[in-house]
């Protein structure tokens, strides 16, 4: 089946997090991509993507007479395509609703303000059931949504979990998974590290999507506050939480894969200056390599490693990078390359972050 994926905020990066997945994938637009699967994709799985739909075969019309034939029907109508406009797109909805109005059906449509209507206009009208429907237009073809990310489902997870601390960083839920699933389609069941925990984002998010969290932190209060936030997630029904240094710690087995947020250094509200900077790179990139050489020695050929680490906002607006990689492939490691990005394109950050997040996805060789 051929599947639509409509992007987040950082394209690419959901682009890489799809490849990891399904293997090839298709840059439709620079938001929308597509891609082939046996298997029915799940939008709960899927940090970077905020809508997904399946693509029609045959006509719209076709499409239209496998609808309920009881209930009202609420339709809503997106198009990706050059030149589309909310007054078109309004037009081609009301199209629709008229030929679902020949087959005795009732419609409501929902009004659009922009070509496309917005996640949260979708997810808040369950545009994504029997009934309630969103069709996806680019060009000639249309597309059936199958699920919309649920927002208020990450803030929840985010928010109201027991075990919070803003000074060491707050690692969003979506990144959480989106570092998860660049790991590959794991196995249910996999058992994946995270040698720096924190307060157990990374470890929360492996528990839902089915796998064995295992975490270690250099505090003994993060190793608590992960306790805390796992044992509040209903998923997590088996995890192993443990104090310990990255760079000299002695990991129990099996280690399936590795996801982790590293040490980003110091919080920072400006730039830093080049001395500082200098220090911060030297600071952060002797752990990370320390950490990488530790690992090295105690997981098997083939295991994905993933892993967030620091760059740091420059006057100019450009990110001053660690440049590790030649460094990690001379401790057995392969950088994964992906089909329809590079490198500097898996930079994850908000607008004028200071410290954004570069995600290196490694293979031991």
């Amino acid at each position: 089946m051929k599947y639509l994926a409509v992007l987040g905020r950082q394209p690419l990066i959901s682009v890489a997090e799809l490849e990891s997945l399904f293997g090839d994938v298709r840059l439709v637009t620079p938001e929308l991509a597509e891609f082939s699967t046996d298997a029915r994709p799940e939008i709960r799985r899927l940090g970077g993507t905020q809508k997904l739909a399946i693509k029609i075969d045959g006509t719209v019309m076709d499409f239209l007479k496998t609808l309920p034939k009881s209930g009202k029907i609420t339709l809503g109508l997106s198009d990706y395509s050059r030149g589309a406009s909310a007054f078109k797109v309004q037009g081609e909805a009301l199209k629709l609703k008229r030929m679902l109005a020949k087959l005795g059906r009732s419609v409501r449509v929902v009004p659009n303000k922009e070509a496309v209507l917005t996640s949260a206009t979708s997810f808040h009208n369950h545009l994504f059931s029997e009934t309630k429907i969103e069709l996806i237009k680019h060009g000639k073809e249309f597309y059936r949504v199958i699920g919309v990310q649920d927002i208020d489902a990450y803030v929840k997870r985010d928010q109201a979990r027991p075990a919070r601390d803003a000074k060491v960083g707050m690692l969003p839920p979506k990144l959480a998974q989106i570092l998860i699933n660049l790991c590959g389609d794991l196995p249910a069941g996999s058992r994946l590290l995270d040698p720096f925990c924190g307060t157990g984002v990374v470890l929360q998010e492996a528990a839902l999507m089915g796998y064995v969290p295992y975490g270690t932190d250099l505090s003994e209060r993060m190793v608590d506050y992960s306790k805390k936030n796992l044992g509040w997630l209903d998923a997590a029904k088996h995890f192993q939480v443990e104090q310990g240094d990255a760079t000299s710690f002695q990991w129990a087995a099996p280690i399936n894969a590795v996801a982790c947020e590293g040490y980003l250094g110091r919080p920072m509200s400006l730039p830093p200056a080049e001395i500082k900077l200098k220090q911060e790179k030297q600071e952060c990139g002797g752990i990370i390599l320390k950490f990488l050489k530790n690992l090295a020695e105690q997981i098997e050929s083939g295991t994905p490693v993933v892993m967030a680490v620091p760059a740091w906002l420059r006057p100019n607006g450009s990110y001053e990078r660690l440049n590790l990689l030649d460094e990690i492939e001379n401790l057995s490691y392969n950088v994964k390359s992906f089909r329809n990005l590079g490198q500097q394109d898996l930079l994850y950050h908000r607008d004028k972050q200071v410290v954004a997040r570069e995600i290196i996805v490694l293979r031991k060789k």
